[in-house]
């Protein structure tokens, strides 16, 4: 009997159960709300005070996905690269969205939030960003929103915890 096999069949119900996760939770964020909204299904679970891109250098609107996760990421700058710790812009955590160079990520400027203030990533206070991290594995669909519509209406509402 090939002793592989049963790990090979657990990582695949692995597999399985993260995609099946993924596909059950979603992101809606309201750009002109500054607000990120964890939906499961049409149940929202949580909602989040966010900073988006400033106009000069605006979020990008459309429909992505989390394509990676990282716990203390290093930033690199145009000009130089930033450790983890308190002076990195990232934060605590970067959750990589499946457009380039873009994601939603912690901030050493927290005042920033509610703030059209980043340079189109979507910035959170580092707890916040921390209790997202737990709750979205790469796969979860990302819609950022402009416009007005009965999503963004759900974020607008939600009241930030």
């Amino acid at each position: 009997m090939n002793r592989k096999l049963p790990i090979l069949l657990l990582l695949a119900g692995l597999s399985a159960f993260a995609e099946e996760k993924a596909a059950a939770r979603r992101i809606v964020i309201s750009i002109p709300d500054h607000k990120l909204a964890l939906f499961e299904g049409d149940k929202l679970i949580r909602a989040y005070d966010v900073a988006t891109g400033k106009l000069s250098t605006p979020s990008p609107e459309g429909e992505y996905r989390v394509v990676s996760r990282v716990v203390h990421p290093t930033w690199f700058g145009p000009h130089n690269v930033v450790r983890p710790g308190p002076a990195n812009p990232l934060g605590t955590r970067w959750l990589g969205l499946s457009i380039p160079g873009y994601g939603i990520h912690g901030t050493n400027v927290p005042e920033s939030i509610g703030k059209y203030a980043s340079h189109g990533c979507i910035r959170m206070r580092n707890s916040d960003v921390e209790d997202l991290f737990e709750r979205v594995p790469v796969g979860t669909p990302v819609e950022l929103v402009g416009q007005p519509t009965e999503q963004v209406a759900k974020v607008s509402a939600a009241v930030v915890d």
